[in-house]
């Protein structure tokens, strides 16, 4: 019969707290202590744990740079020798590994704060730990070599420290050298779609132990409603994609907190229908909003997006009201307001957020979706619950990379009145989308 006992935990770079909620939701952690260095989150962790709805009475919050943290002072704090922490969680800044933005990798100081959870598992020691990040950290460089001066454009050979991929690398093996070897890790690429989340959001988990051990990530319980293998699919129990209507029928009242478009992004915005973007403007008027953005030969598919009930959402943002970033209401013409952002990462409906209003859509939009922290919760609780955790499993590489269809996408465009939808490959020639019928591309 399995274990029922609770876990202690301790989180790092805690953020809003998505992560610390999936793992408590399970009913088998317990959040011991959190770090963050933001104080509007903090205040919100603080207001969250006096209500009870995050640790415990004893929970410990942390404010500050994680440079001035102690870990061996933390485990103290929590009553805890070396090694005997079940679990240690993070997820360090990701801006710097995002490949939607300037990759500076180790060259930005945010990218060095990866070491920073590795000190905490070479002093702390903890049977698990679990490190989150974007999918761009697999394949970022120690340094970044931009890509007008690449090889194919003409520039030298790649050096070790300049091949995608060489952060992972330098970190598992600095992980390694740090610990004797005490730890191999599994890295998982998953979308939180996949796991009944109404919100495509591509993560990375790094899962290491120190038992010398084989985790394995759950597979997807979810598809696309269209999928070519549905039947087969639908037999095994798979359930089809939550879409943003599922979020947002869970709301009574969407509240009147919001980030919303200037006068001017809503005269773009009020031309556009349901489940399309800019490419329904008319020719001259996508000019003239765009700017220089119209002649890209990619990234503008957030360009004056509204988006649709019948979809998943796309990935929470902290600022939904950027034109290149809109999250533009299904049917009103206006940003998605805080509650509504909270709902789609699935936040519990009481739960307090801090700060300025900028602050509070930064703690949802940069959250790990709650529903991927209890599906790793659940999955590291059945490891711990092992009876066999000290025989080693031979001939098990150190290093792992699992890829679970992460790369989900929907898309469209907007001809003759009608919004269309395509997958990848083949003529596409009938491909259509409406309220009645979706597809989507899964790769």
């Amino acid at each position: 019969m399995a274990k029922q006992e609770k876990y202690k935990a301790i989180s790092l770079f805690t953020g809003a707290g998505g992560l610390d909620i999936g793992l408590e939701r399970t009913g088998r952690f317990e959040i011991l202590a959190c770090s963050e260095l933001e104080d509007a989150f903090c205040d919100s962790l603080e207001a969250n744990n006096r209500a009870g709805r995050l640790g415990t009475n004893e929970s410990r919050i942390y404010r500050g740079s994680i440079e001035d943290l102690d870990p061996a002072q933390v485990l103290s704090d929590c009553g805890l020798e070396v090694g005997e922490l079940d679990l240690l969680v993070g997820g360090p800044p990701c801006q710097s590994f995002s490949t939607a933005g300037r990759r500076g990798t180790l060259q930005d100081p945010r990218g060095m704060l990866l070491w920073q959870f590795l000190k905490f598992v070479e002093v702390m020691r903890p049977k698990y730990f679990l490190m989150e990040n974007v999918r761009g950290l697999l394949s970022a460089a120690v340094r970044h070599r931009p890509i007008a001066e690449r090889p194919n454009r003409g520039g030298p050979p790649l050096r070790p420290e300049e091949e995608p991929g060489s952060v992972v690398d330098l970190w598992v093996q600095d992980l390694a050298r740090d610990t004797e070897s005490e730890y191999r890790v599994d890295c998982f690429e998953v979308n939180s779609v996949n796991y009944g989340a109404p919100q495509i959001r591509e993560r990375v988990f790094f899962v290491g132990n120190r038992f010398g051990r084989l985790t394995d990530f759950p597979e997807p319980t979810h598809i696309n409603p269209y999928s070519s293998d549905q039947p087969s699919l639908l037999d095994s129990g798979k359930k089809y994609f939550r879409t943003l209507g599922d979020a947002l029928d869970r709301i009574d009242d969407p509240g009147d907190e919001i980030l919303d478009f200037s006068p001017r992004k809503k005269s773009f915005l009020s031309q556009v229908p349901e489940g399309s973007n800019w490419r329904a403007l008319p020719i001259e008027v996508q000019q003239e909003s765009m700017g220089r953005a119209w002649h890209a030969k990619g990234g503008r598919s957030g360009w004056w997006r509204r988006l649709s009930r019948d979809l998943p959402s796309p990935t929470v943002v902290t600022m939904p009201n950027h034109a290149s970033t809109s999250m533009c209401h299904p049917t009103e013409t206006r940003a998605l307001t805080l509650i509504e952002c909270a709902a789609i990462q699935e936040f519990p409906p009481d739960w307090q957020f801090c700060g300025t209003t900028s602050k509070k859509y930064a703690q949802v939009g940069n959250a790990i979706p709650i529903r991927l922290g209890q599906v790793a919760g659940e999955t590291l609780a059945e490891e711990l619950d092992r009876e066999d955790q000290s025989s080693p499993q031979p001939d098990l590489p150190m290093f792992r990379k699992v890829y679970l269809n992460s790369h989900v996408r929907t898309r469209q465009w907007f001809k003759a009145g009608e919004i269309f939808a395509w997958k990848d490959g083949g003529s596409n020639a009938d491909a259509h989308y409406s309220a009645k019928s979706r597809v989507s591309a899964t790769t």
